[in-house]
């Protein structure tokens, strides 16, 4: 039996992202999601004191980001990005006491990381590190040094973009894992990080078919979602990432924002690409949901995804990856009333994120997968 006042989880502070090309990946998220760059200084210092990996700290309203390259081939920075591509390594959560909550995880068979720290392994080669409750919402420890990331000459001048879209936090980490993993996964994240089960289930639509479980932490503020593909069935969105990725990882972020519309169509000016969505997945919606607080006719046009849950709504769209192995991307999500993510048809929602047919897809590329809680309803995450 778990100890949730040991852990008390109460936010992401922040994910950390490890790339091969520092300014490149910050020139994306400055120009593309409209992050700015944080400046260093403040107590203390986040990188080696032997300088061996830098960083740059992000951050677009209550959403923290940090990059992190490292020159050197042999570094673990270093090698997380050969064997992975660009990707989350360390997803930071904000805790009563991180140190106890470490010690806690690891007397309950988390394997450690780095003491220094307070990391333990996650999932696959990420981490999870414990942050004190000051980080939430800011910089769990700052940043050693920061350089300016430069343009990379394909975008619109910064002075002729709009304004960033307003997001508020990490909404939710989708985590793809291997088949036969999940079950592993369930047992760290709620006897090492406290967290709950609050849905999970099966998902089959056509030949394809995947198992999904949502952990959440007794605050709300930390979910994450866990797939794992049938192997009894035909590979599919899951295998895709997991073999395009290396064995498990983080799919993707969701940030939530108070204005998905808005957002939709700032980030599109920024020259961000959404997932499409098919003309019948709209024609059927009112029926299926009654009227929705955003027009049809706006949801058909950015291709914009409807959930509910007993609360009220939420709406979500994917990002198409630019990831050069087609698999990381992020989400963006609006909730209005909705605290977990539904209760829906799963063929509709899988039908418009499996827009790209394998003919089309290329060979390791992935698009959003969608999980279900025990009484059929279905979740995009």
């Amino acid at each position: 039996m778990n100890n949730r006042d040991t852990t008390n989880i109460r936010g992401i502070a922040y994910a950390e992202f490890h790339v091969e090309d520092l300014a490149k990946a910050a020139a994306n998220l400055v120009e593309g999601f409209g992050f700015s760059i944080e400046p260093p200084g403040g107590q203390g210092e986040y990188a080696p004191s032997d300088g061996a990996v830098q960083r740059i700290g992000l951050r677009s309203g209550g959403v923290r980001l940090i990059l992190a390259a490292a020159a050197d081939p042999e570094h673990p920075v270093a090698e997380f990005a050969r064997r992975h591509g660009d990707g989350v390594a360390v997803v930071a959560v904000s805790c009563q006491d991180p140190e106890a909550a470490y010690a806690y995880a690891v007397e309950q068979g988390a394997t450690p990381v780095d003491a220094h720290d307070l990391t333990i392994a996650g999932f696959g080669d990420s981490a999870i590190r414990f942050a004190p409750l000051s980080a939430v919402g800011e910089l769990a420890t700052p940043l050693r040094a920061a350089v300016p990331a430069p343009r990379t000459g394909s975008g619109p001048e910064p002075s002729a973009l709009p304004p960033p879209v307003h997001v508020t936090a990490i909404d939710h980490v989708a985590v793809c894992v291997p088949s036969g993993a999940l079950a592993g996964i369930i047992e760290f994240c709620d006897r090492m990080l406290g967290l709950r089960r609050i849905f999970g289930g099966y998902i089959k639509v056509g030949s394809q078919g995947m198992d999904s479980v949502v952990m959440q932490s007794e605050s709300g503020a930390v979910t994450f979602t866990v797939l794992e593909p049938d192997a009894a069935a035909e590979p599919g969105q899951i295998d895709d990432f997991l073999d395009g990725h290396g064995g498990a990882g983080i799919q993707h972020l969701a940030l939530r924002t108070t204005d998905i519309a808005d957002g939709i169509r700032r980030l599109g000016e920024r020259g961000v690409d959404f997932l499409s969505t098919p003309a019948a997945y709209y024609d059927a919606l009112e029926q299926r949901l009654g009227r929705t607080e955003i027009p049809l006719g706006t949801l058909r046009e950015l291709n914009i995804l409807v959930d509910q849950d007993h609360g009220g709504r939420l709406f979500q769209i994917f990002t198409r990856s630019v990831h050069t192995r087609r698999t990381y991307f992020f989400e963006l999500i609006e909730r209005r009333g909705a605290s977990t993510f539904g209760t829906a048809n799963v063929t509709a929602l899988y039908e418009a994120i499996d827009r790209e047919t394998p003919s089309t897809r290329p060979p390791t590329a992935t698009t959003p997968a969608e999980g279900a809680h025990d009484d059929t309803a279905y979740s995009v995450r």
